[in-house]
């Protein structure tokens, strides 16, 4: 009906004798009509690549646009448990350091910085990876500074990847890696991973060795991982390692199985599992990619500065693209990071170090959400890491409406919309971290939030644990 309406507004108004005023709109057809004449390009091809094409909704889009719809519903509205971006501000001592650096009176300050990255942020990353891997870093020519570590994905495939190479992801999987993927020219190649049963996320040895073709060139290790919240122990990350290193051995230098290790969530360990670097690994410096930022440890999303560690010719191929795809990152935020990480190490609030204090505070609302989840009738899987648990719904999904049972969706995106609208509580589905629909349905609830608003959705849920014992 929109674009007819529009089709008819243009032809009235090119029908208008020449020295006619085109009608003015009403404020309602303002709100609803397409301007006239409005033209939308064609995707072009390297959106044709992405998953629908590049012009399908997200899951993120499709969730975020229901909050804000159904927002107004609910008093105090709706409770945000869906993206994982904390709903409070960084710490002081990273707003002051943040201050300092917009307060500089220098014009350097300000102004562009090196592409590949603000040297005083690089000689700090440097010296602290070289810490974690057990050798010498170079701030120059070893690491790499981006716009956020989504640019720093993206940045390590089209680096690393050929046309129709296949990256191995252990599944479920982060789905962003797929567009990633696709838009480097690579395929994607799911390992499965299986749920134990203690609810623990495996990945087995033959499961692994059965996705590596001659094609695979990339695995991608996220430990902690997003969405399940595992943390890959350090037996898991050496059978890994163990499998790389064997395949390698039947291929030649510089056509080897390279490794991009994920570890935004590094600092948000709240369970038995400590995070182990996977480039610290017996012979996986030479192969691997670490890939990190600030956001998820300073609870500063928007900052979005992220980085690159590796070996130099890993690395200089990634900083050769930097000047395409961005002249720099913020000079101010990189300056502000390079005070903050080594000021985390200091005491804070009772704790050794900032770092400790995260990880304990993160552990506590994990443990406050995992308990409103049960109390609603949904089962958690463990979490040790990052910022979700994963829950199966199972049990609530026969107390749906029929209106959300159209077939049109998985199980748990239904479910997911039907929180959402009805109960005023939005999560994520499960399936978009799936190449096929999982065999249960599965949701990630996020509990990077306010005491607040994690108590909110506790209230909530429990309308659907009187509801759920009802029909019981």
């Amino acid at each position: 009906m929109r674009c007819c309406t529009t089709l008819w507004l243009a032809q009235a108004t090119i029908a208008l004798a020449p020295n006619t005023p085109t009608p003015k709109r009403t404020p309602r057809q303002a709100a609803t009509l397409d301007p006239p004449l409005t033209r939308i390009a064609p995707p072009s091809a390297a959106l044709r690549r992405l998953p629908g094409g590049g012009t399908s909704p997200t899951v993120w889009s499709e969730f975020a646009d229901l909050a804000r719809e159904v927002d107004h519903k609910f008093e105090g509205g709706v409770a945000n448990l869906g993206q994982g971006f904390p709903n409070w501000a960084p710490p002081q001592f990273v707003k002051d350091g943040l201050r300092r650096a917009a307060s500089e009176e220098s014009a350097g300050g300000h102004q562009y910085a090196r592409s590949a990255g603000h040297p005083p942020l690089t000689t700090v990353l440097a010296r602290r990876y070289g810490v974690h891997f057990s050798r010498d870093v170079d701030p120059f020519d070893e690491v790499a500074v981006t716009v956020g570590a989504t640019q720093a994905l993206l940045v390590a495939l089209i680096a690393t990847l050929d046309k129709g190479s296949e990256v191995i992801l252990p599944e479920p999987f982060f789905d962003l890696y797929v567009g990633q993927v696709a838009l480097a020219g690579g395929v994607t190649k799911p390992a499965p991973m299986t749920v134990d049963g203690d609810g623990e996320w495996r990945l087995s040895e033959d499961t692994l060795r059965k996705a590596i073709t001659p094609k695979s060139r990339v695995l991608i290790v996220n430990s902690p991982h997003n969405p399940t919240g595992k943390v890959f122990s350090r037996e898991e990350l050496e059978t890994i390692a163990r499998v790389v290193r064997e395949e390698n051995r039947n291929r030649l230098p510089g056509d080897e199985l390279l490794v991009i290790a994920d570890e935004v969530y590094k600092y948000v360990c709240h369970g038995d599992e400590q995070h182990i670097h996977f480039a610290s690994l017996q012979d996986m410096n030479d192969i691997t990619l670490t890939v990190s930022s600030a956001g998820k440890t300073f609870s500063a999303t928007g900052w979005q500065i992220g980085w690159i560690v590796g070996p130099r010719h890993l690395i200089q191929p990634c900083q050769a693209l930097l000047p395409y795809l961005q002249f720099c990152a913020p000079t101010p935020m990189q300056q502000a990071l390079a005070d903050c990480l080594d000021e985390a190490d200091r005491e804070y609030e009772g704790e050794p170090s900032y770092y400790a204090w995260l990880a304990k505070s993160y552990a506590r609302k994990r443990r406050v959400l995992a308990d409103a989840l049960r109390a609603a009738c949904v089962e958690p899987l463990p979490s040790q890491g990052g910022y979700f648990v994963v829950g199966d719904v199972s049990n609530l999904l026969e107390l749906m409406p029929d209106e959300y049972r159209d077939g049109s969706v998985a199980a748990d995106w239904a479910f997911c919309r039907w929180l959402a609208a009805e109960h005023g509580v939005v999560a994520i589905p499960s399936s978009p971290f799936f190449t096929d629909e999982p065999s249960r349905p599965l949701v990630r609830f996020a509990f990077c939030k306010s005491d607040e608003i994690l108590g909110v959705a506790a209230a909530r849920l429990k309308a659907l644990s009187d509801s759920c014992r009802v029909a019981e």
